[in-house]
């Protein structure tokens, strides 16, 4: 059994309260004060997560982009100085390796961000594939990341930083510093709602999450743990690696089609995905609101009104923005539309459900 690691932010959850489990090898808080009370602190304050756990991985040299591109479902020269992108690494069947986000340094130099879970993964296949003048490099251990998400994280960590947040676009970020050591800025975040991560040395990650919480304790900023963070980014149709897709699954079926750029040129796995295109797939993701009383569950059976199994649970849970239960799962392509009616057996019986179109919950701009 492999080592339960660690976050640079370890002891502070605990000095906070934090409920700390395993997830994803890595030992995390899974709550504070409470779920409900975080999720609606992110979504009408701001809650301050730890996000240490994901992978970093820098691509640099003169073919440093036509690694990322070979690699990768969506066009990274579409992409600038400063910008950010979320794309997926396919197999050469089209199943999902892991989605990431890549960050453009420069024309030379990308920051790809994966998932905990992942990373060594991700590490050897990138390694295996680059090809020409690049440097593939596995800095994850040293990064440290925290999230601060909701509507007054502009104006909480702007209290703390030089530069000026409004300026920063979404999916857009600046290399900062953060106690004389190279920081990253960055508009981006997994919960629907406006924020910021901040990438940074890990030996300053504790200094900057305390900052954070007294910057904003009369703004009701709160630590949050990854039990709210997996209630907000359901309701904001974001899916979860590993749950929601993973290697059996592709772009396509995931309807993630929009980050598949058959046009840009040869990808791993892009004659799969032009077929899966051009042809269907047997089965698709859908999203869905209980209409009974009853909490869709992970690996829940999906039913038809015939009773039939179409598919099963992938992501569900009940959303505290919309006080109902909601999940994701996978359906047969016909019913992989909104407004069909479907049943989710839970515990020996039927509730019923109504598919819908993601996102549950979308952000009052």
């Amino acid at each position: 059994m492999s080592e339960i690691r660690q976050t640079p932010l370890h002891d502070w959850h605990v000095r906070h309260d934090g409920r700390m489990v395993d997830f994803a090898g890595w030992r995390m808080p899974v709550q504070y004060s409470g779920l409900m009370d975080e999720h609606v602190a992110v979504r009408e304050c701001a809650g301050l997560f730890d996000v240490s756990h994901m992978g970093e991985i820098r691509l640099s040299g003169s073919d440093a982009l036509a690694t990322v591109q070979r690699l990768t479902v969506n066009d990274a020269s579409a992409i600038e100085d400063g910008q950010a992108q979320y794309t997926a690494m396919v197999n050469d069947a089209g199943g999902i390796i892991d989605d990431l986000l890549v960050y453009r340094v420069n024309a030379d130099e990308y920051l790809l961000v994966v998932n905990a879970g992942t990373t060594e993964k991700d590490h050897a296949w990138i390694t295996s594939h680059a090809q020409g003048d690049v440097t593939v490099v596995n800095e994850s251990s040293d990064w440290a990341q925290v999230a601060l998400q909701g509507p007054v994280a502009e104006r909480v960590l702007g209290r703390l930083v030089k530069e000026d947040l409004s300026a920063i676009g979404y999916y857009r970020f600046v290399i900062s510093e953060y106690g004389g050591l190279p920081a990253i800025i960055s508009r981006t975040g997994y919960t629907g709602e406006d924020g910021f991560e901040v990438y940074l040395a890990p030996a300053h990650a504790a200094d900057l999450a305390e900052a954070i919480l007294k910057a904003g304790e009369t703004d009701g900023v709160v630590p949050a743990g990854l039990g709210c963070r997996d209630t907000l980014r359901l309701e904001a149709g974001m899916m979860l690696y590993g749950n929601d897709m993973d290697e059996s699954r592709s772009p396509i079926e995931a309807k993630l089609g929009w980050i598949v750029k058959p046009d840009k040129g040869d990808f791993i796995g892009r004659d799969a995905l032009v077929r899966q295109k051009a042809d269907g797939t047997d089965e698709k993701i859908v999203a869905f609101k209980a209409v009974g009383r009853g909490i869709p569950r992970h690996g829940y059976p999906l039913l038809d009104g015939a009773g039939n199994r179409v598919g099963e649970v992938a992501s569900g849970t009940f959303a505290p923005t919309l006080k109902e239960g909601i999940g994701v799962g996978y359906v047969t392509s016909a019913l992989a539309t909104p407004d069909n009616e479907i049943f989710i057996e839970m515990r020996g019986r039927s509730i019923e459900a109504r598919t819908v179109k993601l996102p549950f919950y979308r952000r009052q701009r």
